[in-house]
């Protein structure tokens, strides 16, 4: 009758085989393929290099003319505004949507503010308004939508003079534009 071994032996066995199965495996999976460093890296595709997105790399310059120390700037001919500090340094400049009653050139002040929202000439709920001027029976003011939306486009023969603003930069002219502060409006 043969031997038998005692039950720490099995186990040691049996340890062993499991230990030299792990190495064996782990070698196997050393030695299968492995990716570059330039395959890790995305590449562009060709629509994304054929048509990049535009992006404002520099903040737009404030407009020559527009006067100096601490106010507005308005620029009918570029839909823009800057929030100029008595440094003349702009510290906000941003796109707008402009009605379809354009303000002279000519420097305003800020006179009347309402920070609650009302509904707008365009039927659109506004808020945080600032009058600066009335053009033709038309009063010109710069709002943001209460959604953050950009305008509805006038109706034909539709007279507007809100310059709407995304909700954001409204945030930013309403705590800056106090009653009083100047407006500069350039074409």
């Amino acid at each position: 009758m043969p031997a038998r071994l005692p039950s720490w032996a099995w186990v040691s066995g049996l340890t062993v085989g499991a230990i030299a199965a792990v190495t064996v495996l782990a070698m196997q999976a050393d030695q299968g393929p492995h990716p570059t460093a330039a395959a890790t890296k995305p590449t562009p595709s060709a629509s994304a290099d054929a048509h990049p997105t535009p992006k404002e790399t520099a903040p737009a310059p404030v407009p020559e003319g527009s006067g100096t120390g601490r106010r507005v700037v308005y620029s009918v001919g570029q839909d823009r505004v800057w929030l100029v500090d008595a440094s003349d340094a702009t510290r906000r400049s941003f796109k707008v949507w402009p009605g379809t009653v354009d303000p002279d050139p000519g420097q305003y002040s800020v006179g009347t503010r309402r920070q609650e929202a009302t509904t707008g000439s365009d039927g659109v709920q506004v808020e945080q308004i600032m009058y600066f001027t009335q053009e033709g029976g038309v009063w010109v003011a710069f709002s943001n939508a209460v959604d953050g939306s950009s305008p509805p486009p006038a109706a034909a023969g539709t007279k507007t003079g809100g310059i709407r603003l995304p909700k954001a930069d409204g945030d930013a002219l309403w705590k800056f534009g106090a009653s009083g502060t100047t407006v500069t409006v350039v074409a």
